[in-house]
């Protein structure tokens, strides 16, 4: 019996290795797509931008680039002429992101945990609020230049005029070095958070009720059934959320573009402005790359750290 009993388990082996061998293939094959895409728009990109930077590329230039190392690095981030313009706008990123990340996650849970009502015209009520994301942002920002004008003419000074009964004085909302940066970041909350509250949205309604209904049982306030229910079945997606904002919110370039154009006296200019305008108005492109690889190194140093920090949980089937 015993001689019979090992080709069997053999077999049994044989079974399990061919069928975990066809499920790789098939999760091989159906995330293709997907990897040609990250390696033709991610991977292929940062290499050419890293060979780029180590040349001194001019556009208006017939002579071949010349090689020069590491050398746009060393400018870039040691250089006394350079390198201010280069760490001011990185402080001026991370300032943003830390307005924009908590501000714009709260009001997503906020909203979504209003919307989430059984009510007659929800839809209409979660259109509205979703309606901000599907313009353009160039278009969002040319009329939010129009809400922040700087005279009494301006709307969000005559809103302000009206409510306080004219005790607020006009601000100059774009011009001022102390409200630029934060003008843009509100302009910002207003036209992404519609984005963050449909995820947040779909995540609510996967809570199993019978877990409020328990809650409501055990007399738990609606504060309680927030705190105890319904953020921990909101972790994995807030974690999601607030990743992918910190990566929105570096990366900002449009809203400066059109609204300030990095001023007043670099206020608002960010990384990736500095990086397009070393490239296309200075006519260096082997500079503009230089910065664009190295915000990306500390975007995914920033990532990396933030997935090290909020651990997701694993799904329970």
């Amino acid at each position: 019996m015993s001689i019979t009993a090992v080709p069997i388990q053999t077999v049994k082996v044989r079974k399990r290795r061919s069928t975990f061998g066809h499920d790789q293939r098939a999760g091989l094959l159906m995330s293709l797509p997907a990897l040609i895409l990250l390696i033709a728009m991610v991977v292929v990109p940062f290499i050419m931008a890293f060979v780029l930077s180590l040349y001194n590329v001019r556009l208006d230039n017939a002579r071949p680039p010349t090689f020069m190392g590491l050398e746009q690095y060393r400018r870039i981030l040691f250089d006394p002429d350079l390198s201010p313009i280069f760490w001011r706008s990185l402080i001026n990123n991370f300032t943003f992101a830390l307005i924009v990340v908590p501000v714009q996650t709260a009001l997503a849970v906020g909203l979504a945990v209003l919307l989430n009502q059984k009510l007659k015209g929800i839809a209409a009520f979660r259109t509205f609020f979703f309606l901000p994301v599907v313009f353009p942002m160039a278009l969002v920002a040319v009329i939010w230049t129009l809400i922040f004008a700087r005279d009494a003419s301006g709307l969000l000074n005559g809103f302000l005029s009206w409510v306080s009964f004219g005790l607020i004085p006009p601000q100059d909302w774009l011009g001022n070095p102390a409200l630029a940066l934060t003008s843009i970041a509100l302009m910002s909350i207003w036209a992404g958070v519609g984005f963050q509250m449909v995820i947040v949205l779909a995540a609510l309604q996967d809570i199993p009720p019978e877990l409020y209904e328990a809650a409501s049982i055990d007399k738990a306030s609606k504060w309680q059934q927030f705190v105890h229910v319904t953020l921990p079945g909101l972790k994995n997606t807030l974690i999601f959320i607030i990743m992918i904002t910190t990566i929105f919110s570096l990366r900002l370039f449009d809203q400066v573009y059109i609204m300030t154009s990095g001023g007043p006296n670099d206020a608002t200019t960010t990384v990736m402005y500095q990086a397009v305008t070393s490239a296309f108005l200075e006519n260096n492109v082997g500079r503009g790359s230089a910065m664009t690889v190295v915000f990306v190194i500390i975007i995914m140093l920033i990532t990396l750290v933030q997935r090290r920090l909020l651990r997701q949980d694993k799904e329970i089937s």
